[in-house]
């Protein structure tokens, strides 16, 4: 489910500019999500709690998914974005074991050397960007791992639906005065955009994100991390699938290895 994020992403970008794409998943996602909330009549965060909800939605939401996005509009792969987002169990596990202490076994530090070379294999043909393109990555990858390390330890315990909805909906206008600001709001494939878009929303940020709340809720933010050691593999497969990107043997031995890796880190 996140690995068909780039792929949809890629169809989107190519129909819209991106931090547009971008807010009208926010924005659908947020609607969608808050109303199912109101409807089950879920508790809603309150207070100091509300707010470091918010500070962990605007790192994973606005800086991973709009430094991320307009890479893909400055044609940067797909396989090159979960590259760096695959390099995030790494960053996630050093950060969190100075923020949350947890410590990380012998045996799980070789589970994330496997992890890594197996973002490695993935996408060893495709390693070449711009500057411009490198920077947004990296902004994006620091997004995710500061967002991932915070939620867990100021907000880990909220409930998925609200808390959720409340991330989108606090980085739709973020994204919305972006868009109005930097990009010419304009959409040149209704089609397309409308597909990636409804993709976006119902896969990616509501069924995604869900599992990634209630994943952060029950485990070690470093163990939950090592599932995105999976992602350039298959979103190399994916996007061969669907966008006809060329798919070299290395992402599927990428694929193998990183299953592994995430395996022996993820072992108690």
């Amino acid at each position: 489910m996140w690995s068909s994020a780039f792929v949809a992403g890629l169809i989107g970008v190519g129909a819209a500019p991106p931090l547009l794409l971008t807010f009208a998943r926010f924005a659908l996602a947020g609607l969608l999500l808050g109303g199912y909330a109101l409807a089950v009549r879920a508790p809603w965060p309150r207070g100091r709690r509300l707010a470091h909800v918010v500070v962990a939605g605007l790192l994973v939401q606005v800086v991973q998914f709009g430094a991320f996005y307009s890479a893909l509009g400055l044609g940067v792969p797909a396989a090159v974005i979960a590259l760096v987002q695959g390099l995030s169990p790494m960053a996630v596990a050093l950060l969190a074991g100075r923020a949350l202490g947890e410590r990380m076994s012998p045996v799980r530090w070789a589970g994330f050397g496997l992890g890594a070379a197996g973002v490695g294999l993935a996408v060893a043909d495709r390693v070449s960007f711009s500057p411009a393109a490198l920077a947004l990555c990296a902004v994006g990858l620091l997004g995710l791992s500061a967002g991932t390390v915070y939620q867990k330890r100021f907000a880990a315990d909220m409930d998925v639906r609200t808390g959720t909805a409340v991330q989108f909906l606090a980085g739709a206008p973020l994204m919305g005065l972006g868009a109005l600001l930097l990009e010419t709001p304009r959409v040149g494939d209704w089609g397309a955009f409308g597909g990636a878009v409804a993709w976006l929303v119902l896969v990616n940020s509501i069924g995604a994100f869900l599992l990634l709340n209630t994943m952060l809720r029950d485990a070690p933010a470093s163990r939950v991390s090592t599932m995105f050691f999976l992602t350039p593999a298959v979103t190399a497969v994916m996007a061969w699938l669907v966008a006809g990107q060329s798919l070299h043997p290395l992402a599927v031995a990428g694929l193998a290895v990183g299953g592994a890796g995430v395996l022996l880190a993820a072992r108690r």
